[in-house]
Order: C-alpha cells, then sequence, then structure tokens
C-alpha cells in the first residue's frame, strides 16, 4: 500500500512540476525572442531613415559604410531594396529563404515585423526582420535584418537548465516530504495490520501499539484495541466455561459410571440388565464427549506460533502408528509420501490433524477396504501460495453429497452412524488446528466410492542461496 500510495503521489508531483516548468521555460523563450526583435528592429529603423536621406552618392556611401561595420560587429545581414523590391545595397550574409520573402513583402506594404520564431536552443538558426523605408504612404523600400540567434540561444538554453534544475530540487524535496507523510500516515495501518493479523491467528492479546499517525487514525487504533479487549475477553469467558463445565462433569460422571457398575451383580437377568447395559454405554458417551469438548477448548485456546517441522516424517511415523489398528481391523493402510516436505504450523500439527482422519477411517471403512494416504507439495487454492497437501482416501461407503459439508462442524453424526462410538469433534478439531496453522481442511468424494479427507498447510519457506 505505501508503494502504491508512494507511486500515485510521485506521478502527481511530476505532473505538477512539469505543468509548472513547461511553461514557465516556454514563457522565457518567448521572452527573450520579443527582446531580440525589439533590439534589431530598433537598429533596422535607424537603417531605414539613412536609406530614406539618401540623395546623394555621399548618402549612399555613408549607409554602405554603417551597414558594412554593422554586419561586420554583429555578424548580420543587411539588405537595402527599392519598392520594386531590387537590391540597392547588401552588406553581410543575407536570406533568400521564405522568411525573407515574407518580410519583404510584408514591408514593402508598409508594414514593419512584428513577431519572430520563438528562439529556442535547437533553433531557429537565424530569424529575418524588416521595416519599411518612408512614412506612411510614400514606401519607396525596404530595410532586411538576417540577424544571428547564437546568443539568444545560448540565453534560453542557460535559463532553461535553470528551470529544470529547479525544477528536479523542488521534485526531490516534495518527493521526500511524500515519502515521510505516506510512512507516518501508513505507519499506524501496518501496526493494524499486524495486530489484526496475529488476533485472527489466535492471538488473544495481539494489540494496536504504535501510538502515531493523523488523529483519525490514533482513534481507529483506541477503537480496535477496545474492541479487541472485548472479544478476547467473550473468547476467554467461553472457552473457559467450555473447559471448566467439561471439567466439572467429569466428577459426577465418573461416580455415575462406578455406581452404575457396582449395580449390575444384583440385578438380576431380563429387560432390567439389557436398560442397565444401555444405561452405562450412554454414560460411556457421554463420557467421550465430554473428553472431545476438553480437547477442542485447549485447541481453540492454544496461541502456540507456527514452528517449521517436517511432514514428511510426522505422516510416516502416524502412519506407522495406526498399522495395528487398521490390521486389527481387517483394513489395509497404505502411504505415499514425497521426502523432505516440509511445512509451517503449530506444533505437532499435521500428526493430530491425521490421527483424527485415520481415526474416522478406521471407524466408518468395513472390513476388508482399503485406505491411502499421500503427501505432495501443491498450491494453496485460497491463497496462491505453496503448501503442502494430504490426502486420506478410503473405500468405503462414503456419505452423500448434502452431507458432505456437515462433516467439519461439530457433534454431527451421520444418522447411520449414531451407534458408533465417538463425540462428532474430531475433523472439527482437526478442521481448526488446520485454520490456525493457516491452512485448511476438505472433505469430498472418492471416486467410484468411498471419502476423501485432505489438509493442506503453508509449506516453509526455501532457504535462498
Amino acid at each position: 500500500m505505501r508503494r502504491r500510495l508512494l507511486a500515485v503521489l510521485t506521478a502527481l508531483m511530476a505532473s505538477a512540476t512539469l505543468l509548472l516548468a513547461l511553461p514557465l521555460a516556454d514563457a522565457y523563450a518567448r521572452g527573450r525572442t520579443e527582446h531580440l526583435l525589439l533590439q534589431r528592429r530598433a537598429d533596422a529603423v535607424r537603417f531605414a531613415e539613412l536609406a530614406d536621406r539618401v540623395r546623394t552618392d555621399a548618402d549612399r556611401a555613408e549607409l554602405t559604410a554603417e551597414t558594412g561595420r554593422y554586419a561586420e560587429l554583429y555578424r548580420a545581414g543587411v539588405e537595402v531594396v527599392d519598392a520594386a523590391g531590387r537590391t540597392v545595397g547588401r552588406s553581410g550574409p543575407t536570406s533568400d529563404g521564405a522568411a525573407a520573402t515574407e518580410a519583404r513583402d510584408r514591408s514593402l506594404t508598409g508594414r514593419s515585423t512584428d513577431r519572430l520564431p520563438t528562439v529556442r536552443p535547437w533553433g531557429p538558426g537565424t530569424v529575418v526582420l524588416a521595416e519599411p523605408v518612408g512614412h506612411d504612404e510614400r514606401v519607396s523600400g525596404a530595410v532586411l535584418l538576417t540577424v544571428p540567434t547564437d546568443a539568444a540561444r545560448r540565453d534560453v538554453l542557460l535559463r532553461w537548465v535553470l528551470i529544470a534544475a529547479g525544477a528536479l530540487a523542488a521534485f526531490v524535496a516534495a518527493a521526500l516530504v511524500a515519502a515521510g507523510t505516506a510512512r507516518w500516515l501508513l505507519r499506524p495501518v501496518g501496526d493494524l495490520d499486524r495486530a489484526v493479523e496475529q488476533l485472527a491467528a489466535g492471538s488473544l492479546r495481539a494489540r494496536a501499539a504504535l501510538d502515531a499517525g493523523p488523529p483519525e487514525l490514533r482513534r481507529l487504533r483506541r477503537n480496535f484495541n477496545t474492541m479487541a479487549e472485548a472479544v478476547a475477553d467473550a473468547l476467554t469467558r467461553q472457552r473457559a466455561f467450555v473447559a471448566d463445565a467439561s471439567h466439572q462433569l467429569r466428577n459426577p460422571l465418573a461416580t455415575l459410571v462406578l455406581q452404575l457398575e457396582n449395580v449390575e451383580p444384583h440385578l438380576p437377568s431380563g429387560p432390567g440388565r439389557e436398560e442397565h447395559t444401555r444405561a452405562l454405554d450412554e454414560a460411556e458417551r457421554l463420557g467421550e464427549l465430554l473428553d472431545g469438548l476438553l480437547a477442542l477448548a485447549r485447541v481453540e485456546a492454544a496461541s502456540a506460533h507456527p514452528v517449521e517441522q517436517d511432514l514428511s516424517a510426522a505422516v510416516t511415523a502416524r502412519v506407522a502408528a495406526w498399522q495395528p489398528v487398521f490390521a486389527a481391523a481387517g483394513l489395509v493402510l497404505t502411504a505415499d509420501t514425497a521426502p523432505g516436505l516440509r511445512v509451517r504450523a503449530v506444533p505437532d500439527a499435521a500428526g493430530r490433524i491425521l490421527d483424527a482422519v485415520l481415526d474416522n477411517a478406521a471407524k466408518f471403512v468395513p472390513s476388508g477396504g482399503r485406505v491411502a494416504v499421500l503427501a505432495a507439495r501443491g498450491t494453496g487454492e485460497e491463497t496462491g501460495a505453496d503448501s503442502v497437501t494430504v490426502e486420506v482416501t478410503d473405500t468405503g461407503p462414503g456419505v452423500p453429497a448434502d452431507q458432505l459439508p456437515l462433516l467439519v462442524r461439530r457433534f454431527t453424526r451421520a444418522p447411520e452412524h449414531q451407534n458408533l462410538p465417538g463425540s462428532g469433534l474430531g475433523l472439527a478439531i482437526a478442521d481448526e488446528i488446520a485454520r490456525m496453522s493457516g491452512g485448511g481442511l476438505r472433505v469430498r468424494p472418492a471416486v467410484p466410492h468411498g471419502l476423501t479427507v485432505d489438509f493442506r498447510l503453508p509449506a516453509a519457506r526455501r532457504a535462498q542461496p
């Protein structure tokens, strides 16, 4: 954001500098051209008066001498023509181009040259101006001056260099001021962004600490910290309630289970003993539910920062640990893990998520089925960043498409699996761990049948050579 703001400010300042410098440079060039015209027009008027007083050969000789000295001194050309446009006197270099013809024709109609082409560093090299000889309706000829513009072009170039240097200095000063202003404006925004990122990652103690910037951003920081305090307090109290309630219920539940077990020897065979067995099963299921709630509360309350870890080793170790369980259930568990996969996640994230997914597969895949684990490097679909994906695919009966989104919700159990052991919190806990690590968990149908659960974790950054 800072670079974009600086780019916009720099573009605006560059445009403003050009819009000020270019007209100023053009105005000086036009002014220097007017000054040149005024200087040389006075000389043309003097020569026109001398030409108008020519009556004798002596007068003509005086005019020739004056124009010769002028041409030698200023390296300019002086040409005197009669009323028919014929040259009657010439000193120095003269011009025969279209500009000279136009100036001569104009002056023979009694009009003086009142405008010259604007002199710039690259040209024109010479300019032509003309002055009629005579007064009012009695025009007897014209005087043409071919004036070099070297001095005027040097003056324009020097002034343009000064204008460019001043514009560059002003632009650099404005850019430095803009950089400082952008930093002053965006430092509180960056601090707020870091605090929001930490808060979203589960660090409830994250706060915006930088008290700088404009008053509006300082007020925003205070309001954000107040909101963060309220959210953190509400979440802490909620998690504490869940953990305390789960913990406190375990003691009376354990006492209830113990009493039910003590009563069992005194029950006669019949319906009463069957009801007693069902009550004991429900108590054990309630115990599993409380255990799941405690585990979920611990995961949500955790504020561990992501660390770099070896995912390949974690997947290999967990698959090896689950092999006996799957063999006892009549299932085949295979793994295909790419070597050297490293991720940045909360401690033991891959192992804990994989335990939850494999536990579900061991419970719900019928005997004789197969479960395959695949770990490989991929690309995050949501962020586009490098990530590592672990897929667990089974050949079980699968789940209807409308129930797939519900599998990661808490306490969700399919109707046909209500009597199986479990609390319905396994995938919810796994999804929470994946999200805390900056990844995600997804459930989708397998082909031709079965279920695929894949979770994605951010890949560790490769070391720079």
